[in-house]
């Protein structure tokens, strides 16, 4: 175990206090100065904590090394994707050993399916589209974000940047016989869409505060964009998106609680969007497109799980003219839909598991996906073509590797592509997996997810890490993990807190962990810490906890209102300084956050919201050892946020225990971008995790 007395180099941040009111309220935040990147002290004071991270992790280099290779040695480096089909091409990547980034290649049809035939789920050669390693060369960090290929299959749209940041990119277009781009080059694009005569883009562009809020038309050949559409509400972003058909290219803007479509022609020259509902608060719809008819998934605040609607084309903005095809389900959240020409696959979420569910057009139930295990995940994956007979879906489990499956829409029937290669000596069996239920202070019942050796004594004294996030309606599904594994050899138990604020068990489990309800996130993942200790499986001096970016927030709050639960934690790239960001509207993605948390400008909001913010409940009290990471590029969560809270901390924490800041200075909000230096950061997480026991 160690502890801060053993390393006394500790950087202190210097305090120049700022005084900040609001709505009659004074707060004094010494470390204001900290967001401005472009001052040197501030770099400095940066550099001074990675400095004395490295210090105190200094011992545990070996150890870290040890977890770098035992991850490593259970991922097949040298492995290929299962080839997709796309208009006349199959479409695959490649990951090579030594090499950070993979490679993008397709094959002409015919010509694959001669070589599958004579050497079956075996593809070499093939025509390149991208080698992601000769694109990042001499980048200290590299984010190729996806590609989009022209109709005609001659030219190919991609994103990418050298920050590391999620929220900026650049597009560029390429010649794919030259393997050359062509002059254009735009900055801040969101999302594209080609036109049907491979010769004009659609696509949307953020603005100063990363908010995507306009929506262009351009010929490739020409210098001058046509704006297309643009969102003056700043709580809404739009993006672009071509159908399934081909037909039609759709544009969406949307909050978190409130969506509005509207849609063009694909092919011709009308540029002027058509709309097809007229936003309403509360209400979310998407459209999907069927012969001659449009498919229409609707919620709203009375239907909070989703339904879908069919409607003829013309009369589609008629409400009178829907009809209803698939009912609400207080049990059941449609998570997202598929439309294909015979058949409708369904993504749904029941009890906490997700399960496929198959209609024909006219909505009689023909099949459904699901596996008998405890806790698993399923979901559809890579199913692009309108036409199609069958389906691909992705299932895992904590300890079944992830397997990509094909389903006969005609047969009902799966059959296994590919499975996640696992080496290491890794087996299932050597594994439990099982549901737990803690009971939150108002009754609820909270789901958490178990994985842990067969061979352990559930004595009490087991080091547990209890993950969670609890936000924007995001599920933490059970998937498999091949780096969780070095801790769970280890002897630990992991468990996944499924705590409101996401959508694990309904959309209703969401609206219960957000603006005036948020606590409920932080007494539910409480509850699940009390539950684990309760039954038998750890103590609060074996209990370890973990969440990243509004799961890191999360993180911060808890170890506020509970340290003495919790032994060790880790916040990565954590909000931590909720009221002062989200009260300050230049900051990047500000507006649309108002309705995830509220805004701070409504007094009962404002108080709501610093009562449980992060930097904002500090105070002198002994907390847990505490790891927070960062990324000087992060458009998300800005680098300012960890780095606050530490300094602040560290002036109050009563302690001897570590407290660590380890920033990135070349990646953005989802740390290295290069596989390997990720497993690196992942390793050097659990070493500190390890060795704070």
């Amino acid at each position: 175990m160690f502890k801060q007395s053993d390393f006394p180099n500790v950087p202190h941040a210097e305090a120049h206090p700022e005084l900040l009111r609001h709505l009659g309220v004074e707060r004094q935040d010494p470390y204001f100065y900290l967001r401005d990147k472009s001052n040197p002290s501030v770099i400095n004071y940066l550099e001074s904590e990675n400095a004395y991270t490295e210090e105190v992790m200094q011992e545990s280099k070996e150890l870290q090394e040890q977890l770098y290779n035992e991850i490593l040695s259970r991922i097949k480096e040298d492995d290929q994707s299962y080839p997709t089909l796309r208009r006349g091409y199959y479409y695959y990547t490649c990951t090579e050993k030594g090499k950070q980034y993979p490679t993008h290649y397709r094959y002409e049809e015919e010509a694959f399916n001669r070589e599958w035939s004579e050497k079956p789920h075996e593809v070499t050669g093939g025509e390149l589209l991208f080698d992601v390693n000769q694109m990042a060369e001499g980048k200290s960090a590299f984010i190729f974000a996806g590609y989009a290929v022209s109709p005609d299959n001659k030219l190919v749209a991609y994103f990418s940047n050298d920050t590391g940041s999620y929220a900026e990119f650049s597009l560029r277009i390429r010649d794919i016989k030259s393997g050359r781009d062509l002059p254009l080059q735009l900055e801040g694009v969101s999302s594209l869409a080609w036109a049907e005569d491979s010769e004009t883009i659609y696509y949307s562009l953020i603005d100063e505060t990363l908010r995507s809020s306009r929506i262009f038309a351009q010929r490739l050949d020409d210098t001058e964009p046509t704006l297309v559409y643009e969102e003056l509400d700043a709580r809404f972003s739009c993006s672009v998106s071509e159908t399934k058909t081909r037909e039609f290219i759709f544009i969406t803007t949307s909050s978190s609680t409130t969506s509005e479509e509207y849609y063009l022609w694909s092919s011709g020259e009308d540029r002027e969007p058509k709309l097809f509902l007229p936003r309403e608060r509360d209400v979310r719809y998407s459209i999907l497109t069927h012969k001659d008819r449009f498919y229409i998934y609707y919620r709203d605040k009375e239907h909070l799980n989703g339904m879908v609607y069919t409607a003829p084309r013309v009369h589609v903005s008629d409400r009178l003219s829907w009809t209803l095809l698939v009912p609400h389900r207080e049990d059941v959240r449609l998570d997202s839909i598929g439309v294909y020409e015979d058949y409708i696959a369904l993504e749904e979420r029941r009890n906490g598991l997700t399960e496929i569910r198959i209609l024909t057009s006219l909505a009689e139930e023909c099949g459904k996906i699901h596996f008998p295990e405890p806790v698993y995940t399923i979901s559809l994956r890579g199913n692009s073509h309108y036409e199609a007979t069958t389906i691909r879906y992705v299932y895992s489990s904590m300890n079944r590797p992830t397997s990509l499956y094909e389903y006969d829409l005609t047969k009902g029937t799966s059959r296994l592509l590919k499975e996640q290669e696992v080496g290491g000596g890794f087996s299932p069996e050597d594994y439990i997996v099982k549901r737990q239920w803690a009971e939150a202070e108002d009754g609820t019942r909270v789901p958490i997810a178990l994985l842990y050796r067969r061979d352990l004594v559930l004595d009490g004294s087991l080091p547990t890490l209890l993950y969670g996030y609890g936000s924007y309606g995001i599920a933490m599904d059970a998937h498999f993990s091949v780096s969780i594994l070095s801790l769970v050899d280890r002897g630990f138990v992991y468990a996944l807190a499924q705590v409101r604020g996401g959508s694990d068990l309904g959309e209703a489990w969401y609206e219960e962990g957000k603006f005036l309800k948020k606590r409920n996130t932080f007494t539910d993942f409480i509850a699940c810490a009390e539950a684990l200790i309760q039954k038998g499986y750890t103590s609060p001096s074996r209990l370890m906890a973990m969440g990243g970016s509004a799961g890191g927030l999360l993180i911060g709050a808890v170890v506020n209102m509970r340290p003495d639960l919790f032994h060790a934690a880790v916040a990565q790239v954590p909000f931590m300084d909720v009221v002062t960001t989200m009260l300050d509207d230049t900051l990047p993605l500000t507006t649309g956050e108002y309705e995830e948390w509220g805004n701070p400008n409504d007094e009962e909001y404002f108080h709501y919201m610093l009562s449980y913010s992060p930097y904002d409940n500090l105070r002198a009290q002994d907390y847990p050892h505490l790891l927070v990471t960062g990324g000087l590029n992060d458009s998300q969560v800005l680098f300012h946020e960890p780095t606050k809270y530490v300094a602040k901390l560290r002036s109050l924490k009563t302690d001897d225990h570590i407290l660590l800041l380890h920033m990135n200075m070349d990646s953005g909000h989802g740390g290295a971008t290069g596989r390997y230096d990720g497993i690196r950061d992942t390793a050097f997480e659990y070493a500190f995790l390890i060795s704070s026991l």
